[in-house]
């Protein structure tokens, strides 16, 4: 199992957290020490789409030109903001064997999970 997220972020922390303390093993990626590929970042957008994927409520968002925050309409105009601003990306990112289980933390969502 794979966490893809920054290790400031408060919502990873909570996963963090939930997982060790649930006994779930797993392998933390920072996305600011490690990056992202356009590979993962298509392999997501495909399973999950742009939607559930792009961080709209974060400090990078809100700084973007209104012009680029309308540009962002589909996998390809998002995976191309991600690329260049990994912040915009919903994080944590639960991954088991290349599937993505969950974007975000939610502890219902994360107690329901068959592992």
């Amino acid at each position: 199992m794979k966490l893809y997220g920054i290790p400031n972020c408060g919502t990873v922390k909570k996963a963090r957290m939930w997982l060790d303390e649930h006994g779930v093993d797993y392998e933390f990626l920072n996305f600011k020490k490690h990056g992202i590929t356009e590979v993962q970042l298509c392999s997501w957008l495909n399973q999950v789409g742009w939607q559930r994927l792009l961080k709209k409520t974060g400090p990078t968002w809100g700084q973007l030109p209104d012009t680029v925050k309308a540009s962002i309409k589909d996998n390809a105009s998002a995976l191309a903001l991600m690329l260049e601003k990994p912040n915009v990306i919903r994080r944590p990112v639960l991954e088991h064997k290349g599937k993505v289980l969950i974007t975000g933390f939610n502890e219902t969502d994360y107690e329901n999970l068959k592992l």
